[in-house]
């Protein structure tokens, strides 16, 4: 059976590379410099950077799902959306 079950593209691809990237990337920035001090930002909840790389994949899954269902299949804007929506989720919750 093997990776048959998925259509694997060099987009899809990329993309689960980026993911596994960014958690293993976090991990490593935990391993040396600890600092998992939570911090209470605009939505008033305590978020660590595990907590707001969770909030910040999850808003661009939905932001790319949005995009597509409501505007086109052409993605390069959701994509800046979701680097906005990065920088800000890090910066500010």
């Amino acid at each position: 059976m093997g990776l048959t079950w998925m259509a694997w593209t060099w987009p899809t691809a990329a993309f689960f590379l980026f993911i596994f990237a960014a958690i293993a990337s976090m991990g490593v920035w935990e391993y040396y410099r600890p600092g998992g001090d939570p911090r209470r930002g605009v939505f008033m909840i305590d978020t660590t950077r595990g907590d707001r790389l969770f909030i910040t994949l999850v808003g661009s899954a939905y932001i790319m799902l949005a995009w597509i269902g409501l505007v086109s299949t052409i993605l390069w804007w959701p994509l800046v959306i979701s680097l906005c929506w990065a920088v800000f989720v890090f910066r500010y919750v």
